[in-house]
């Protein structure tokens, strides 16, 4: 397995930050695939928007770049848009309402940012709650239904023999790299803590001895 070329802006990057910024890289780079797999099985969701799957796929991708409240969800954010992206009387483009939402609620929860530097910190809190959030629409897109009884959203797809769960995997990836990066930012404070006591108690013994 072969690693990210290296950039000038590492210079300015700890550890912590390169972890941080390749979670979100991939974070949005599932949500972009979960949103093609998504228009595959629901083609009534592009073509509320587009003349092609791809050109959705495009407004999307810009859309996920510019990091803005999206118009049909009406300005609404995070967790408010997902809400919005999932109640059964939303008329818009579901798949993309859904994908954005998932995707500002990942950035908010990292405080608005997506690249990282030695100055920016993140609440390892709030990543585990955006993961808990992850696992809640989840479960909604498979379990709620519209006014006519069908699923919000076709994901996942198990009749008979048939059995394709790339969307249940890959949305578990997401939410996997969530609990990672908390259980790593946890544990980075906590060190960082037990460090700072260490240096307390044996600052007294860091005395020069004579040499002759």
């Amino acid at each position: 397995m072969q690693g990210a070329g290296f950039s000038s802006t590492e210079l300015l990057q700890s550890e912590g930050n390169r972890m941080t910024h390749a979670a979100m890289s991939a974070n949005l780079a599932s949500l972009r695939l979960l949103a093609d797999k998504l228009y595959r099985r629901n083609p009534a969701e592009w073509r509320k928007t587009a003349a092609t799957r791809e050109t959705a796929l495009l407004q999307l991708d810009t859309a996920l770049r510019a990091g803005q409240p999206w118009a049909p969800l009406g300005g609404q954010r995070d967790v408010a848009a997902l809400s919005l992206a999932l109640a059964p009387a939303f008329q818009g483009d579901r798949v993309a309402a859904f994908i954005l939402a998932c995707a500002d609620t990942i950035v908010t929860a990292h405080g608005g940012k997506r690249e990282f530097y030695y100055l920016d910190g993140v609440d390892p809190q709030h990543v585990h709650n955006a993961a808990r959030n992850m696992e809640v629409a989840l479960w909604i897109l498979n379990t709620r239904r519209d006014a006519r009884g069908q699923p919000l959203l076709l994901a996942n797809e198990i009749a008979g023999e048939n059995r394709n769960l790339s969307f249940e995997r890959e949305f578990g990836k997401v939410i996997g790299r969530l609990d990672l990066l908390a259980s790593y930012m946890t544990e980075r404070y906590r060190r960082a803590v037990i460090g700072y006591v260490q240096g307390l108690v044996a600052a007294p013994l860091l005395v020069f001895l004579p040499v002759k």
